[in-house]
């Protein structure tokens, strides 16, 4: 099991844009990618331009899978257009 921590930064402006284009990322990751256990989105309560992805994953190479999915590829660039830099990513495996 791998573990998923995917935090963004969003452009004030853009915090409106991103909620509608994570959701469709989380929908379809959801209903498509094999091994996906959670997929969430969470906004941070006190900086609502923090916005981050919480994913659970049966195995690595699932994860693998989902990045190159479809969906994954045509939302995430869009996504990080939105961001003040890249996302802060980490990944965790339980011990």
């Amino acid at each position: 099991m791998i573990k998923v921590v995917a935090r963004h930064k969003v452009k004030v402006d853009k915090i409106a844009q991103f909620i509608e284009l994570a959701k469709e990322l989380v929908a379809n990751t959801q209903k498509l990618d094999e091994g996906c256990i959670h997929y969430d989105l969470y906004q941070d309560q006190s900086d609502p331009a923090i916005l981050t992805i919480m994913e659970e994953w049966a195995s690595p190479e699932l994860l693998d899978r989902h990045m190159n999915a479809k969906h994954f590829l045509e939302l995430v660039p869009r996504l990080g257009a939105l961001c003040e830099g890249p996302a802060d990513i980490n990944l965790y495996r339980m011990l």
